[in-house]
């Protein structure tokens, strides 16, 4: 078993998780319609959503490349990033990833993509998450768990 000081063991690209379930869910919608439609609600919230997943994401981007860090979920962080979008949530990127999937469901207009979420979930939380928090605990140990205390992990 690797040193989780050494890096983070994260089992699925973060970005293609989502991807992926999104895809399924418009191939599936295809074949099997399980269609929802507000009308042009669904069209203004879904870019709205996506707008404020993509404004979280550049937020936080911006607190890693000010503290030197990889955003690369597969390799060692450098710093613990405690400011800017991460004083809000411990996982900004990930909470701006359900912003856009949201955006995205609203857009394609598919109940798969709401089917499909607490799966997309289980493997961010387990198979990104857990092994992300394990490497910055492993790295940082008490000035991470005085963070973790402070900071929520989602909001």
């Amino acid at each position: 078993m690797r040193d989780p000081a050494i890096r983070p063991r994260t089992l699925a690209p973060p970005p293609l998780v989502y991807a992926v379930a999104l895809y399924a869910a418009w191939w599936l919608e295809q074949r099997h319609t399980l269609a929802f439609d507000f009308g042009p609600i669904s069209h203004y919230l879904g870019w709205a959503s996506i707008g404020i997943g993509l404004a979280g994401f550049v937020w936080a981007l911006t607190a890693i490349w000010g503290h030197r860090t990889t955003v690369n979920p597969y390799r060692a962080a450098s710093n613990l990033v405690t400011r800017g979008a991460f004083a809000r949530s411990r996982n900004p990127i990930y909470v701006s990833d359900w912003f856009i999937y949201f955006g995205v469901t609203l857009l394609l207009g598919t109940a798969w993509a709401l089917l499909f979420a607490p799966l997309v979930w289980l493997v961010m939380r387990y198979g990104v998450i857990a092994h992300e928090e394990a490497h910055l605990l492993a790295k940082f140990g008490d000035e991470y768990r005085t963070y973790c205390s402070r900071v929520k992990r989602w909001l």
